[in-house]
């Protein structure tokens, strides 16, 4: 692999052998209004060899995912510009293709994996048409044809029950369901180059390392390169042969995995290797009152079906659970996707139906309608996993924070208002003047903090913190939780902790719950679950967070 502002001369079209890809010298450029154009990307160069995994590693907005777009031309144009540089593909310039030749190599000879698959996949279409749609595009199958391969893919990229799964629209599948079917429609044409932006983001350990050997083993059976961005450094480390880092639109350190892990030698590569969620939560009192409870909770969804739609069944999201979650405490929730986290979450908090006594300091509020429930919103608050998707566009941070205390203080004057608001952004570490900017002019990590200041905005007394660090950065990851525990001991909040990252989780939690199947497989102190788990399933899943790095060439099983 080659790094820097300077490749090897790539070969002439045709000749083999030679790297699949050659990045060399590329820059990216986007137009701004009366201004120059700003140089996202300057000066990069890399190689990548059949059957090899190069990672582009580095924190939001260096410039991972610009590359990446870049080599399939997926950028807005003429917004983007390549002020310099070539990406040859076979020994073929992409930049100099037609849009009719590139459209041949996209989707067929290098397909692409984002990062959220629900903004990918069309939310009116069935799972099997979406697959099926590129059978039938690009391989010319016919109907039987494509559902048989359908099903082919559905099998081995990991979904249980793949017949049944066929007629699902993607809001009816969990987060790693819909994730597996994106990587299902990117190998539906058995590429040369696999582009995978973040695909294992929002995925838990069992199924990351299930993803990891699948594409592994996919890699090895047909010599694909792999072109992995992500910044979760621990699934670089073992899975990417070379790596590039890269920070402000230029790759600073370039080099085979092994050893840039073992001998970083530029400071921001070790800043990176050294930024890790770290530290315990403050210590909970066990005589504290208790926030919230829950006892024997349950959700389950009808399975409808016939000409009449007759309930034949039930989905058990959550089945008997009991939850209690005491005030200055953290209660963190860890499972594979599906396993009824996110239910259970929103279930305490009234936000979908459920049977079973759940009460708010010592309230029962199971019963309670819409109309009841208002105020006591402002004390029970939510910070979703997807800051970008739960922050209206359309406001300034300002208003979206001081949003709910228009809703729910509406008493209070404007320029009361308006302090509160600017004591909730410095309290999250952001600058109070930028509160008249809007959500797409901040990083992942500050959008993160506004959801944040925008619950702690209402001085609650309990928080749902759905996933809130899943998408960020890992240095941005470790200020985020310092600041959920800067805040936690400070107001003395509940916090009920959903992850699939079992680090940020110990870093965080003072007492885990176990999920699987909607049951709790095993409650208790996070240091006993953590040092000692009894069941089966949690020694399980703790050695898939210990050993995702071991072997990533294995068959992958359901």
């Amino acid at each position: 692999m080659t790094a820097g502002p300077t490749a090897a001369t790539p070969p002439a079209p045709g000749t083999e052998p030679g790297p699949l890809l050659v990045v060399d010298n590329l820059s990216v450029a986007f137009a701004r209004g009366g201004g120059d154009p700003a140089i996202a990307v300057g000066g990069v160069s890399f190689t990548l060899q059949r059957g090899r995994t190069l990672a582009l590693v580095g924190e939001s907005g260096s410039g991972k995912s610009v590359t990446a777009l870049s080599i399939v031309r997926l950028l807005a144009y003429p917004a983007a510009s390549h002020p310099s540089g070539r990406i040859l593909f076979k020994g073929r310039d992409l930049l100099a293709a037609s849009e009719d030749e590139i459209r041949k190599v996209r989707g067929n000879a290098i397909t692409m994996v984002f990062q959220e698959p629900m903004t990918s996949l069309n939310p009116l279409h069935t799972i099997e048409r979406q697959i099926g749609e590129i059978l039938k595009i690009h391989r010319g199958m016919g109907k039987t044809a494509a559902r048989a391969r359908t099903l082919e893919l559905l099998h081995e990229v990991g979904i249980r029950d793949p017949e049944e799964r066929l007629g699902a629209y993607p809001h009816q599948l969990s987060g790693g369901q819909r994730q597996r079917v994106m990587i299902a429609m990117a190998l539906a044409n058995e590429p040369d180059l696999l582009i995978a932006d973040e695909p294992t983001t929002a995925l838990d350990v069992t199924v990351q390392a299930q993803i990891l050997k699948l594409l592994k083993e996919i890699q090895a059976r047909r010599g694909m390169a792999i072109l992995f961005i992500t910044h979760d450094l621990g699934i670089v480390e073992h899975f990417s042969d070379d790596v590039c880092v890269m920070t402000r639109g230029e790759i600073v350190e370039a080099g085979p995995t092994r050893a840039v892990f073992a001998h970083p030698a530029h400071d921001y590569t070790r800043k990176l290797l050294a930024a890790a969620p770290k530290g315990a939560p403050p210590p909970s009192d066990p005589s504290a009152p208790v926030v919230m409870e829950a006892d024997g909770l349950k959700v389950w969804f009808p399975i409808r079906r016939g000409f009449f739609r007759r309930t034949v069944g039930h989905i058990k999201a959550v089945d008997g659970v009991s939850v209690t979650v005491r005030a200055g405490q953290t209660l963190g929730v860890i499972g594979e996707s599906g396993s009824g986290k996110t239910t259970l979450g929103l279930a305490m908090l009234r936000l979908i139906s459920s049977e079973g006594p759940v009460a708010y300091l010592g309230q029962r509020i199971d019963g309670m309608s819409s109309r009841q429930m208002r105020p006591l919103r402002r004390d029970l608050q939510v910070v979703f996993q997807d800051p970008y998707g739960s922050l209206s566009p359309r406001m300034a941070i300002g208003e979206i924070v001081g949003e709910g205390l228009e809703i729910h203080a509406p008493g209070i004057r404007a320029a009361e208002r308006e302090g509160r608001v600017v004591r909730a952004l410095e309290e999250v570490g952001l600058d109070p003047e930028s509160r008249h900017r809007y959500p797409h002019e901040f990083s992942g990590g500050q959008r993160q903090r506004i959801a944040i200041a925008r619950a702690m905005v209402l001085q609650p007394k309990f928080v749902l913190l759905d996933e809130p660090t899943s998408a960020l950065d890992m240095s941005v990851q470790a200020q985020v939780v310092d600041l959920l525990r800067d805040l936690q001991r400070r107001h003395g909040l509940a916090y009920m902790f959903i992850s699939h990252d079992l680090r940020v989780v110990r870093a965080l939690s003072n007492d885990v719950i176990v999920m699987r199947g909607g049951v709790a497989v095993e409650t208790g102190p996070a240091a006993e679950v953590f040092g000692a788990p009894k069941s089966d399933y949690t020694r399980a899943l703790m050695a898939a967070a210990l050993r995702l790095e071991a072997d990533t060439t294995g068959t992958v099983s359901d």
